[in-house]
């Protein structure tokens, strides 16, 4: 059932460059097909997460955590009401824009950009849906629909201050930065979270670096979660089979959680053009959930994002990514054909065109690039392919 504040593929505010409506999909279909098709979206299989080149076929890259996000996105869209195209749309294109090796590789960018603007991969994936996606004769980028457009670029909330690949964007297709999105990107936005949350927590637990005792001990919401499984499954003890229960338990609290608090929020909200103008987001947790969530974070900042075994990775990850870009920089002529081809004259374009090229290699790509450039991967042989 559709609620009166979900927004409506039929009233969309178009594309870019206008095109004829498809026979068989809305507007907000042909975007989330859009996405699933463009290359940047498949070299997501190859691209950090959180471990470095994982030495088990078992921890999440950006691919699959994109499409958990979109799985547990559309499932809230749909017990909400609102587009689940459009939200699955925009938890599928969420991550686009990042570069390799993770958070390593966007800082190890936006120090080499600090001169001609800097880089984020939030505005960085508005720019490949604009602009770098070649798939089409009549225009660059993959055209897609306002709202969705709106969405990535405004999932995270309000921008006062766009950086240049964003302002960019909306310079092209004004994407009213300065207000809410409508309630699908919020969705995503929320989907997010509790996803790599969950399967963060997960992926550490499975990579041992630290165990289920620890994180009961320090997060309460995950030790009452624990609880009600060991309840539930009291003549399971292998913790084997217990650990995905738990991950499920946890989810599945967020996400009644987030339900009960947003239904109430959007109880009296008659038009997507409310959910806008609000003075705050309409789709989120409650406190108490908020607070068990952000210690959540904290423990896997604590113990997982800054672990030894993590963390060793960190300096050669961004001695690759900013290697590769001073070896471009200092010889254009090593670029890629096309890439070579369309390579400005002059800065922040000449810069921002490397970072371009950089931003959509995977990891893999990237090695091989820098070992071609360089010289011998700084990485640690054990994580080598």
């Amino acid at each position: 059932m559709i609620a009166p504040f979900a927004t409506d593929p039929a009233t969309s505010r178009g594309r870019l460059h206008p095109e004829p409506p498809s026979v068989t999909r809305d507007a907000f279909q042909r975007d989330r097909d859009r996405i699933v098709h463009a290359s940047a979206f498949r070299r997501l299989r190859d691209k950090t997460q959180v471990f470095v080149r994982p030495d088990g076929d078992h921890f999440r890259v950006r691919l699959t955590h994109s499409l958990e996000v979109a799985q547990i996105a559309r499932t809230l869209a749909r017990a909400l009401g609102v587009n689940e195209d459009l939200t699955e749309t925009c938890a599928l294109a969420h991550d686009l824009g990042h570069p390799p090796f993770g958070h390593s590789g966007e800082d190890a960018l936006a120090a080499a950009m600090a001169p001609f603007g800097g880089f984020d991969h939030n505005a960085h994936a508005l720019r490949i849906v604009s602009r770098l996606e070649v798939r089409y004769p009549a225009f660059d980028g993959l055209n897609l629909s306002w709202e969705t457009l709106e969405g990535l670029a405004k999932h995270n909330g309000p921008i006062a201050h766009p950086t240049w690949a964003l302002a960019e964007t909306d310079a092209a297709f004004a994407l009213d930065l300065t207000t809410w999105p409508g309630a699908e990107a919020q969705v995503a936005a929320a989907a997010d979270d509790i996803a790599y949350d969950n399967h963060d927590l997960d992926d550490g637990l499975r990579a041992r670096l630290f165990d289920l005792d620890e994180v009961a001990a320090a997060v309460p919401f995950v030790n009452d979660a624990w609880r009600a499984v060991c309840r539930r499954w009291p003549g399971v003890t292998e913790r084997r089979r217990l650990v995905p229960e738990l991950i499920r338990e946890q989810i599945g609290r967020m996400v009644d959680d987030l339900l009960a608090t947003s239904r109430a929020k959007l109880a009296d909200v008659g038009f997507v053009s409310e959910v806008r103008a609000s003075d705050g987001a309409m789709i989120g947790f409650s406190p108490a959930m908020a607070d068990a969530a952000a210690a959540l974070k904290g423990f896997l900042r604590a113990r997982m994002y800054t672990h030894p075994d993590v963390a060793r990775l960190r300096d050669p990850a961004v001695a690759v990514v900013a290697g590769i870009f001073a070896a471009f920089a200092d010889r254009p002529e090593a670029l890629p054909d096309r890439w070579r081809a369309t390579l400005p004259a002059n800065h922040p374009d000449r810069a921002r065109h490397i970072a371009d090229f950089i931003a959509g290699m995977t990891d893999r790509y990237a090695l091989r690039m820098y070992e071609r450039l360089v010289g011998p991967s700084p990485l640690p042989v054990d994580v080598l392919p």
